[in-house]
């Protein structure tokens, strides 16, 4: 298992077409995903856990991935919510 902590740095709230392309990416693997945030653990595979966290810019979240390909899942699960990755690639 692998975890870590981040800062949510997207434009704007965390709305409805960011939060259906963390979905997409994180269902590619195989490992569990979850976003923890405010003693709240989501799916990151399940859009209405992902919505029902309520994310906004700046915002303080734990991604823990757990399974085969945690490492990959973890660093574009983090490049996504930091802005450091901008594609699904």
């Amino acid at each position: 298992m692998v975890r870590q902590n981040v800062t949510v740095k997207l434009a704007g709230d965390f709305e409805t077409r960011p939060i259906a392309m963390l979905v997409q990416l994180a269902s590619q693997f195989q490992s569990q995903i979850h976003l923890e945030s405010e003693n709240k653990s989501v799916n990151a595979k399940s859009i209405m856990g992902m919505m029902a966290l309520g994310l906004s810019d700046g915002d303080e979240v734990t991604v823990v991935a757990d399974g085969a390909d945690e490492a990959v899942a973890l660093e574009k699960l983090v490049g996504v919510l930091t802005a450091k990755i901008t594609t699904l690639d």
